[in-house]
């Protein structure tokens, strides 16, 4: 009764803010153009250059009431220029073809194909929330406060997470940034993704091998690895040190949103039997920084559990903790987690980090860079606690008896199958 009372309350409190700010906004909040850079960019030959110095987005600009009210974020990081490489897509990588459009409720993607067989994907850094918008939202005038809610990611976490995966030997997309020109090449597409900042990664899934690990299959998304799953039974096994120290670093980095569309599973043959090896994409929330009045309402324990904000330390474990791990990881020992931890304590030095963070261009670590080290260095410091905890809490929690978010329906006898070891 008490937690129903704080979250009527906390939702009471946020609908009174939200009816003041809309009071005080302007409809010029939400339609700020998310392109940065000179007037005449639709008539630029960008084939004369190589990089362009331009902004993910000025969207998120904000007045001293607005930062109060919705949070400080990373708003400058938004709005400062940068140079960025530019790329055409005949060229890149000895030339892409634009396969299909993709992309959630937030961010427009392209999936690209290589003369190969190698998959990859184009994802706008700056992210069109509008889907998400609910219509109350809409009749109220309040659009504004959802798509401001984007600030709280920073727009090149991805680049910075890659490096410190990397020391962590941890499997990652290969994220890089680009300027993509409108070209021939976009055909059809020019209009929506012509002219915009983008990151380009690898797929998570391929039929050819893009990593480092030997005598690799394919690569598949999370609902295929529970198809094969069904198919191979105890001739598929799940590397469950590779999936701990995954999930441990996204502690560390405060990825909170990590359902099961942004992991692909890297099938290594391994005589008869096959091994599938984790590899994380999507680190759109990796030093999630939110702040503000209603932001921090909208994050609060009782209301949003899930939403943990990236701080020194971890404040609400729980809520880190999602049907995906009790899936895979329900019964993996928690000698497994303790040494996992003590390894990424060793491999993430002080070092790696701040070399990490170094690579952003300086304008941006002058920013963030050290305010995320020092955020970095203690959850690397406490991760022993934040592992024994994680174990705890999957202990406490039942097996899943619904889909997992982010994957299409499984089921086995016309049930959902509730863990990976359950086939």
């Amino acid at each position: 009764m008490k937690k129903i009372i704080i979250i009527l309350g906390a939702i009471l409190v946020l609908f009174i803010i939200l009816i003041y700010w809309s009071l005080n906004s302007t409809p010029e909040d939400y339609k700020t153009s998310t392109i940065v850079g000179p007037k005449n960019i639709e008539h630029i030959n960008f084939k004369e250059h190589d990089s362009l110095t331009i902004a993910a987005s000025t969207l998120y600009e904000a007045n001293d009431l607005k930062k109060i009210m919705q949070g400080e974020h990373y708003r400058e990081a938004w709005s400062t220029p940068i140079k960025v490489k530019i790329a055409f897509l005949d060229t890149l990588l000895g030339g892409l073809t634009v396969v299909k459009e993709g992309g959630g409720n937030q961010t427009k993607s392209l999936k690209l194909e290589d003369s190969i067989g190698n998959k990859y994907t184009l994802r706008s850094i700056n992210k069109t929330p509008a889907p998400l918008v609910p219509e109350f939202a809409k009749t109220l005038g309040l659009e504004n406060i959802i798509v401001d809610g984007i600030s709280a990611q920073h727009p090149y976490a991805a680049t910075v997470v890659a490096i410190l995966a990397d020391a962590a030997q941890i499997q990652h997309t290969n994220p890089k940034i680009y300027f993509i020109p409108k070209q021939a090449s976009l055909k059809e597409f020019n209009e929506n993704y012509g002219n915009k900042v983008f990151v380009f990664e690898h797929e998570t899934e391929s039929g050819t091998n893009w990593t480092s690990v030997d005598n690799v299959s394919k690569i598949i998304e999370t609902d295929d690895l529970q198809e094969l799953k069904l198919e191979r039974g105890d001739a598929l096994k799940l590397d469950e040190h590779a999936l701990v120290r995954a999930r441990l670093f996204d502690l560390v980095i405060g990825d909170w949103d990590r359902h099961a569309k942004q992991w692909g599973w890297i099938i290594k043959e391994n005589g008869d039997s096959q091994i599938a090896i984790p590899l994380p994409a999507d680190r759109d929330n990796a030093f999630f920084n939110i702040s503000g009045v209603i932001p921090t309402i909208i994050a609060n324990k009782n209301v949003t559990p899930e939403m943990r904000p990236f701080q020194s330390d971890i404040d609400y474990m729980p809520g880190l903790i999602h049907d995906f791990d009790v899936y895979f990881l329900k019964s993996t020992p928690e000698s497994v987690f303790i040494e996992e931890a003590q390894k990424l304590q060793q491999l993430l030095t002080d070092t790696v980090i701040e070399k990490a963070l170094r690579q952003w261009p300086p304008q941006i670590y002058d920013l963030d860079g050290k305010t995320i080290e020092a955020k970095l260095k203690s959850r690397r410091n406490e991760l022993l606690n934040y592992a024994m905890a994680f174990k705890r809490i999957l202990n406490e929690k039942e097996y899943p008896t619904t889909p997992l978010k982010g994957s299409d329906d499984v089921q086995f006898n016309g049930h959902y199958l509730k863990c990976f070891e359950c086939y």
